[in-house]
């Protein structure tokens, strides 16, 4: 068997079954961030994300952009969590033809956006590469009664999001902005029951929710805020690295985050039984069932167009 059989979440699920972990670990694998024990009243959170040259972005792009979404991404991982990004190690794999500059430009949008959020880069690694790659490992923190995983979400939930989706290819997948403010917006104010950030696709995501929640859930195609870019609202459910938040809550909390005017939050739809599936209730009112369509590395369902694929 190939990997482009099993799929990236195939293989991670091959993994899971492997993974041992001691007291230390209150979450391991299968949230956006591992959940460390670190004090009475403090998680700590652990994540890490690497991107790649012709998979997560083009040789032609640019490196200012690349370098932001290196960080971005796991400072987006971070908030769906809850939390606060504190400290991050990066290492990078250069190309030996690639210029000083270059470098000096990719360095300038890692080290931009961790000023901005105040993260401490605190060291990595450097290695010769036949492409570019940046790995980035973030250590963020997060109060135990602020704590949102991807469990969580019950029968009569809303189903909530940030910002728009579809076209991420267009430019947003480089020059998105991680929803940590959202984030703590939420978190310090009202009862989250799940969260997630949607990085795979809107779908793909919202079934990490139902899987791990043991739940089922219906989405209102008339709600589900396409973006400019989006070519419809099929793109809109499996285009991948929109980077926003995806949360349910209860109708109490709804209601009172919809009030709420410091930021812009939409209703998309309601958490439902596990036996329900996942639909999609379309314009004329009827349901279509949807299943977890969207790109993988190693096995994509919707592509991103101008990205390779294994």
């Amino acid at each position: 068997m190939r990997l482009k059989e099993i799929g990236e979440f195939g293989l991670i699920k091959r993994f899971q079954n492997k993974i041992k972990t001691d007291r230390s670990v209150f979450r391991g694998s299968g949230d956006d961030c591992a959940v460390l024990n670190l004090s009475k009243s403090c998680y700590q959170l652990f994540t890490c994300d690497m991107i790649i040259e012709g998979v997560d972005f083009i040789k032609s792009d640019n490196l200012e952009a690349v370098g932001r979404k290196a960080l971005g991404v796991s400072i987006s991982d971070i908030a769906a969590c809850g939390g606060i990004p504190r400290h991050a190690v990066v290492s990078l794999g250069l190309p030996k033809n690639m210029l000083v500059s270059q470098v000096d430009l990719l360095a300038k949008g890692l080290f931009g956006l961790a000023k901005k959020y105040k993260i401490n880069i605190v060291g990595g690694d450097i290695s010769a590469s036949g492409k570019l790659v940046i790995d980035v490992s973030m250590l963020g923190q997060v109060q135990k009664n602020k704590l949102c995983l991807r469990r969580g979400a019950k029968y009569g939930d809303i189903i909530m999001v940030t910002g728009s989706f579809g076209g991420s290819i267009k430019g947003k997948h480089l020059n998105f902005t991680p929803r940590l403010n959202e984030s703590r917006f939420l978190v310090d104010n009202f009862k989250i029951n799940s969260m997630i950030d949607v990085s795979d696709g809107l779908i793909q995501d919202l079934g990490h929710i139902l899987e791990q929640s043991s739940a089922g859930a219906v989405l209102y195609e008339s709600l589900i805020p396409l973006s400019k870019e989006a070519a419809g609202i099929e793109e809109a459910l499996c285009s991948g690295e929109e980077f926003e938040l995806l949360f349910t809550v209860s109708r109490d909390q709804a209601s009172k985050i919809i009030k709420s005017s410091k930021y812009s939050f939409k209703v998309i739809g309601e958490i439902m039984p596990a036996s329900f599936g996942l639909r999609l209730i379309n314009q004329n009112n009827k349901y279509s069932a949807q299943k977890g369509g969207t790109w993988q590395s190693f096995k994509p369902r919707c592509q991103k167009a101008g990205f390779k694929h294994f």
